[in-house]
C-alpha cells in the first residue's frame, strides 16, 4: 500500500492469471491454452507482416478483421468490434453499459474477472448462486438489475446453457444490456451470435485465444447491434485508439479465414476432452459435463489440493480455485492426446498410492 494510491486501487482485488512457468519441461494443463498451434496460414501472415510497415500505426478500426468476421456471421461490419483480447473488450463493455446505479447480476461461480471489473469501475454486483449441479437457471435472472453477464460455456465449470435459456434471459431483461461471454463456445456449445439481429440489448464476446490458438496475440471481438458497437468504439478511442498491432491483425485475419484448421483442431480437442472425461470417471472422479476445452472434476476420496501438489511434483500443472463450493475441484485443460494420457497415468498413480 502507498499513500499515492487512489482509493480504487487500494480496494482492488486483482484477477489472478494462471501460472506461466519459465521452464517448458512441464505438461501445462492450467490455463486452457490450445494444445495445437495456430493455423499455418496465420503464422505465414504474421511473418509477412514483419516488414518496414511496422513503423506505421495499425488500422485503428481493424476493418479487414471485422469485415471477415461479419461476412462469416452474415452481419454488417458495424455489428463487430475488435479489441486487445476478449478481456479488454469485456472491460470496455462494463465501462460502456453498466452505470453503477443498479447492480448487475452474474453467477456466483464464473469468470472472476467480472468481479474485478465491478471493483475497478465502481459497479454494484449481485452474484446469483448456481444450482446444486453448478448449472445456471435462467429464471433466477428475472429481476430488476443494471445488466446481466453470462459466460457460456461457464468458467470454470465448462457447463453450457442451451440457446433457449439465453433467449429467456434476454426477454426477461429488455431494458439492460446482456453480455454473453463465449470464450469457449467453439468447443461444442451454441453461439448466441445468431440472436444479435433480434435483440438490441445483446452483446456477444468471443476470443481468438482458445479455438484459434492465438492467446499470445491477444485478439478478441464483440458482436452486437450498431448502437452497442458504437459505444464500445467510443470507450476504445477514449483509452487506446490502436489496441491491435499489425502482427495481431494479420494473424487474426488469416486464422479466421482458415476454417479447415479451425475445425480440425477444435474437434481433436473435443474428442480428447470426452475420452478424458470418461477415463477420469472410471478413476472415481465426478466430472461436470463440459462444452469447453477443459474439464472440472473432483475425486470422491482424494482432496483436490493433494492432487494438485502431487501432479505438480510429477511435472503436470492444473488449476485449483480455493473458493467456496468448488474448493475440491480441479480445472484440467485439454492437452494433446499424449499429454492427456500422461495426466491420466499420473492421477491413477496418485489415487492408487
Amino acid at each position: 500500500m502507498s499513500r499515492f494510491w487512489s482509493p480504487i486501487v487500494e480496494k482492488l482485488t486483482p484477477y489472478t492469471p494462471g501460472e506461466q512457468p519459465g521452464q517448458r519441461t512441464v505438461i501445462k494443463l492450467n490455463t486452457n491454452e490450445n494444445p495445437y498451434g495456430p493455423s499455418p496460414k496465420a503464422l505465414e501472415a504474421i511473418r509477412a507482416a514483419t516488414g518496414d510497415e511496422l513503423r506505421l500505426y495499425p488500422d485503428p478500426v481493424a476493418a479487414e478483421l471485422r469485415e471477415a468476421i461479419a461476412a462469416t456471421l452474415s452481419l454488417d461490419v458495424d455489428h463487430i468490434h475488435a479489441g486487445n483480447g476478449s478481456d479488454e473488450v469485456l472491460a470496455q463493455a462494463f465501462n460502456a453499459f453498466f452505470t453503477g446505479k443498479d447492480a448487475i447480476v452474474f453467477p456466483d461461480i464464473t469468470y472472476s474477472f467480472y468481479r474485478t471489473y465491478c471493483e475497478l469501475y465502481s459497479i454494484q454486483a449481485e452474484k446469483l448462486p448456481l444450482d446444486a449441479a453448478l448449472r445456471c437457471d435462467p429464471r433466477d435472472y428475472q429481476r430488476a438489475c443494471g445488466g446481466v453477464v453470462i459466460a457460456n460455456p461457464n468458467a470454470p465449470t465448462g457447463i453450457a446453457m442451451p440457446l433457449e435459456d439465453i433467449v429467456q434471459i434476454l426477454q426477461q431483461n429488455p431494458e439492460v444490456v446482456v453480455i454473453v461471454d463465449e470464450a469457449y463456445v467453439d468447443f461444442g456449445a451454441e453461439s448466441a451470435a445468431s440472436l444479435v439481429p433480434d435483440f438490441e440489448n445483446l452483446l456477444v464476446v468471443q476470443t481468438f485465444s482458445k479455438s484459434r490458438s492465438l492467446a499470445g496475440l491477444r485478439v478478441g471481438f464483440a458482436i452486437g447491434q450498431p448502437h452497442l458497437i458504437e459505444a464500445l468504439r467510443r470507450v476504445k478511442d477514449s483509452f487506446n485508439s490502436y489496441p491491435l498491432g499489425r502482427l495481431s491483425l494479420a494473424g487474426a485475419v488469416a486464422a479466421w479465414k482458415d476454417r479447415e484448421w479451425f475445425d480440425r483442431t477444435r474437434h481433436l480437442v473435443m474428442a480428447d476432452r470426452d475420452r478424458m472425461a470418461t477415463a477420469l470417471q472410471e478413476q472415481g472422479f465426478d466430472v461436470l459435463p463440459s462444452m469447453a476445452n477443459f474439464l472440472f472434476a473432483s475425486h470422491e476420496t482424494v482432496p483436490a489440493e493433494k492432487l494438485l501438489g502431487d501432479l505438480r511434483a510429477r511435472g503436470i500443472l492444473v488449476r485449483h480455485f480455493a473458493r467456496e463450493r468448488i474448493g475440491n475441484h480441479l480445472r484440467i485443460s485439454i492437452g494433446t492426446s499424449e499429454e492427456c494420457a500422461a495426466l491420466l497415468a499420473a492421477t491413477e498413480s496418485i489415487i492408487r498410492e
